[in-house]
């Protein structure tokens, strides 16, 4: 469980840091929407990729808010 929670903290912390980047160097708009959206997409990736720790997190949350 504790690996799955510190990959979440880095994917989430990352994608906050690429949103950040790319408002202040690109002019996009600050969207929180967005940010979670890419984190959603980001962390289906890196399940995909071999990350079970992550998917097993995940997949309890979904059971858990079901």
């Amino acid at each position: 469980m504790r690996k799955g929670i510190n990959s979440l903290v880095t994917l989430v912390a990352w994608e906050i840091w690429k949103h950040r980047n790319d408002c202040v160097f690109n002019g996009a708009s600050p969207r929180v929407a967005t940010v979670l959206q890419v984190v959603e997409n980001e962390g289906y990736l890196w399940c995909v990729a071999g990350n079970s720790a992550l998917q097993k997190l995940l997949s309890r949350v979904a059971i858990l808010g079901s």
